[in-house]
């Protein structure tokens, strides 16, 4: 599934992001492009963060 349109980017790929060390909204920009367009994906990608910390922290 695209989470960015804009860049057509996909879930995947931005949790790949988040797994190689990506911290905030712009490592993702950064990384991959997500979030650099429109900016409509922006909370989504906060939300896949957000869900990553959820998961490292059950983890540990």
């Amino acid at each position: 599934m695209f989470v960015c349109i804009c860049t057509r980017v996909r879930e995947s790929e931005i949790r790949t992001v988040i797994n190689a060390g990506a911290c905030d909204e712009f490592d993702v920009a950064d990384a991959c492009g997500a979030g650099t367009g429109c900016g409509s994906c922006v909370e989504r990608i906060r939300g896949l963060l957000h869900d990553s910390e959820g998961s490292l922290a059950q983890a540990s």
